[in-house]
């Protein structure tokens, strides 16, 4: 068994490790932090829940430390991007606990919010900074930030800021940071547009792939009904009335679908709260604490809102309706299932939905089980795969042609008897965590044992507690 201890890490890294109960590495954590402790550039390909975020804040925590000096206003180190407030505050989190002993000075920035207190913590100097595109590039425009001086640059969750719209932001940024950098791009897929991305801005990197893109997680059980759209409501409110789920998130498309079927639950006797853009900070954070604290049994959220959620005990995911891009799907069911977790996720497929369905079914080289079928939809019965000259409709940001099953490098077994190691929830959404008024091109989305942290709006931190929300995603 390979310890942290056997990575090179530092003393004070070690004890913040132990102390959250942490022993052996994640794979990402196995083969990167050694890359990263080196100064290497990084291209990392893993799927959500991997334990990225301490992959890359544990040796970035250690390079600081080797020419600590007070931070100077306005001007931080350690520059990490991310396309949500959620996982900022996650992430952010991260930074503030493994660096606790090291009194590391780490602010967190998104929109949504005021900027006040973003500007106070700016002004007084922090090491690491960790900002939405939005926020990052309207506080740099008021001459509250400098890039000039970055020594890290951290892109986390890559290809939800392209699904996001946040590319052009990107490569602002990316004209704004030295050119003499270690750069770090994190992504759970490898559409083109990262791919290019990545190869202009990372020098001979180092590349750790843990899992194929979008292949799903394999102790997720999966199953889907196919239902016509009205038997949709019953079917869920049925479903979730089931002694043997304990929490579950439902996706919808949009935002209104989303609050739609949070009030039906509700009207059905299910306690249930919706989770999108449209929701304030505030009310999206009482909704999170309600739903990690067991008030709230059910969360209804857009992709966007959920990827990065990182929820303790999740033993469900409900596709209440199918993604229109697989790769979505992957992320989805991702919210379970983590850890070393058995997890359960359920599809309900309409008719004008059945393309959907098999394409995702290409990409993830399986068929899902039909669970059951309603009367009253037409197109019940499972159409046959088309061949080439019959394909359906393109995905957006699709790059993955079929391929032959390829091996996990996830261990088979029992999990270990110990706690895993610190795994970053992955990605999360309700806005695009910049501007608050800056639409995305569409509503995209996003697990450990450990619950999460509150989110509030963040601050610098100088070894106490930052305000934000560590999870594992987003």
């Amino acid at each position: 068994m390979t310890t942290f201890q056997a990575l090179g890490l530092i003393e004070p890294l070690l004890r913040a490790v132990t102390e959250e109960g942490y022993v052996e590495p994640t794979p990402i954590q196995l083969q990167s932090i050694p890359l990263l402790l080196q100064g290497r550039d990084l291209l990392g390909c893993a799927k959500t829940g991997t334990g990225k975020t301490a992959a890359f804040a544990l040796p970035i925590l250690q390079h600081l430390s080797k020419a600590r000096r007070r931070p100077d206003p306005r001007t931080p180190r350690v520059l990490v991007v991310v396309p949500t407030r959620e996982l900022a505050a996650q992430v952010g989190e991260s930074f503030t606990t493994y660096g606790a002993r090291m009194q590391v000075s780490v602010a967190v920035i998104f929109g949504g919010v005021g900027q006040g207190s973003q500007v106070a913590a700016l002004s007084r100097g922090v090491e690491v900074l960790v900002a939405t595109p939005g926020r990052l590039l309207d506080l740099k425009a008021q001459g509250h930030i400098r890039l000039d001086r970055i020594e890290v640059l951290v892109l986390d969750e890559a290809d939800q800021m392209l699904d996001m719209g946040f590319i052009p932001d990107v490569r602002r940024i990316l004209s704004a940071v030295p050119k003499q950098r270690q750069t770090l791009l994190f992504s759970a897929t490898m559409p083109p547009v990262i791919a290019k991305l990545a190869e202009g801005i990372l020098a001979n990197p180092a590349k750790v792939t843990i899992t194929p893109p979008a292949t799903t997680a394999e102790l997720v059980e999966q199953s889907v009904y196919l239902v016509s759209r009205a038997a949709k409501p019953g079917l869920l409110t049925k479903l979730l009335s089931k002694p043997e789920v304990e929490r579950a998130l439902v996706f919808t498309r949009t935002k209104r679908g989303a609050d739609k079927v949070a009030k039906r639950l509700v009207q059905d006797g299910i306690a249930a709260q919706a989770i999108h853009g449209n929701k304030s900070q505030g009310q999206r954070e009482r909704t999170l604490d309600a739903f990690r604290e067991g008030r709230t049994r059910i969360l209804v959220a857009t992709d966007i809102a959920a990827r990065g959620l990182d929820i303790e005990g999740l033993s469900h995911v409900v596709n209440y309706e199918i993604p229109n891009v697989p790769e979505q799907y992957v992320h989805r069911i991702g919210r379970t299932g983590r850890a070393g977790a058995s997890g359960i996720a359920i599809s309900l497929c309409d008719g004008e939905e059945r393309a959907y369905l098999l394409d995702i079914e290409r990409t993830i080289r399986r068929s899902i089980p039909i669970a059951g079928k309603l009367e009253g939809d037409h197109a019940a019965p499972r159409p046959p795969r088309p061949q080439a000259a019959n394909k359906p409709p393109q995905r957006s940001h699709s790059t993955h042609a079929p391929r032959p099953p390829q091996r996990s490098n996830k261990p088979h077994g029992a999990p270990h008897a110990h706690r895993p190691a610190p795994a970053r929830p992955h990605g999360s959404h309700g806005g695009h965590g910049g501007h608050g008024s800056r639409p995305a091109p569409h509503s995209g989305s996003h697990g450990g044992h450990r619950p999460a942290a509150r989110p509030a709006p963040a601050h610098s931190s100088h070894g106490a507690h930052h305000g934000g929300d560590f999870g594992s995603g987003v």
